[in-house]
């Protein structure tokens, strides 16, 4: 799954995504192109295990990362560049919520709705020049011949136009699967679901949830497909240059748990829709990505096609129970450890043994 780091210039998205993914700027002012990285997905659930089982091997689930350079008129105009973001699954939209006399804010004074909005306008248009050329090519088609799918496609597209030259984004319309399936090759950016990343202050960093919080539920709710973090880019960075046993004290430092990115990571993860489950042994420990809701043999599947196809039972157990137990001798004694058939829907957490023909 890709998920695009976007914003305006100066808003602190490349500082992120280099924090996220250990990947460096190198030489890229002015020009299009885009960086891919890969950032692991946090999983206390994977490291306990691996504390039971012991493996040489562990592996955690992951997310990639693009950090796009800003979003404009140009840059919209440019095709690798609308190529490229065409793709991706997601965004993570960073705003400007810090203020700094060092860096200016390219439209004079920092306001986070505004930016988000503005940001929004331009996927619309982008959007809505896809559509109008689409439709012109319809109009043609269908007078040379009826046909039933033509007018379906025309049909859907007249509802995106109107939703679209309303300034609203496709992500805010609700589609039939047949309308999904219809509309999906189009890969209409409006459409993408957004992560609005809030990048504050140190001097915000103490109330940094309370922030969230007034964000998401204030100009941010009730906006389908949007969900909310925030992080503060400067504790991040210097987060990054500490070594492990001196994090937790400095996060508590300023009253706060654990990391944005560890949140920001966990969000995107959610907003796309996503959830882990486990396998656990002495050779590894692995956390695997399916879509939430997935049957047993669709899990089985995310490990090797052919689990999938030949699938026959899965054996399950929570993980805390399998941690709790020690182990599967344990669980198995508590007759925790049950059997499951196809039409199982595997939860985030489950610990599977997939047996196959």
């Amino acid at each position: 799954m890709k998920t695009a780091i976007v914003g305006l210039p100066m808003v602190g998205k490349t500082s992120l995504f280099t924090i996220l993914t250990g990947v460096h700027e190198s030489g890229r002012l002015g020009s299009m192109e885009v960086r891919q990285g890969v950032t692991r997905v946090p999983d206390p659930r994977v490291d306990a295990l691996a504390r039971i089982f012991e493996p040489p091997k562990i592996t955690y689930a992951s997310v990639e990362y693009l950090d796009f350079p800003a979003i404009s008129k140009e840059s919209l105009r440019d095709p690798s560049y609308l190529a490229s973001l065409r793709v991706v699954d997601a965004l993570a939209h960073v705003l400007r919520v810090f203020e700094s006399d060092t860096v200016p804010h390219e439209k004079g004074s920092v306001d986070p709705v505004r930016d988000f909005e503005d940001l929004d306008t331009e996927l619309i248009l982008s959007d809505l020049v896809v559509v109008e050329k689409r439709m012109e090519r319809l109009e043609k088609d269908r007078k040379k011949a009826k046909s039933p799918e033509l007018d379906q496609e025309f049909a859907l597209l007249e509802r995106c136009k109107a939703l679209l030259e309303g300034n609203q984004p496709l992500r805010s319309m609700d589609f039939a699967p047949d309308e999904e399936k219809r509309i999906r090759g189009f890969q209409f950016l409006s459409q993408k679901p957004v992560l609005v990343v809030l990048n504050l202050g140190e001097e915000d960093a103490p109330r940094l949830h309370e922030k969230e919080e007034a964000f998401r539920n204030g100009p941010f709710a009730g906006k389908k497909g949007t969900a909310v973090t925030a992080v503060c880019g400067k504790i991040e960075a210097e987060l990054a240059e500490l070594p492990p046993a001196e994090v937790a004290d400095y996060l508590e430092s300023y009253g706060l748990k654990e990391s944005g990115l560890m949140r920001l990571i966990t969000a995107t993860y959610s907003l796309l829709g996503l959830m882990s489950f486990l396998t656990a042994g002495d050779t590894e420990v692995r956390a695997w990505t399916v879509e939430i809701g997935s049957t047993a043999p669709k899990a089985a599947g995310a490990i090797h096609s052919d689990f999938e196809k030949k699938f026959i039972r899965a054996e399950v157990v929570n993980w805390k129970n399998l941690v709790d137990l020690g182990g599967y001798p344990g669980v198995r004694e508590k007759g925790l450890l049950r059997l499951e058939g196809k039409e199982y829907i595997v939860k985030d957490g489950d610990v599977l043994v997939i047996r196959h023909s």
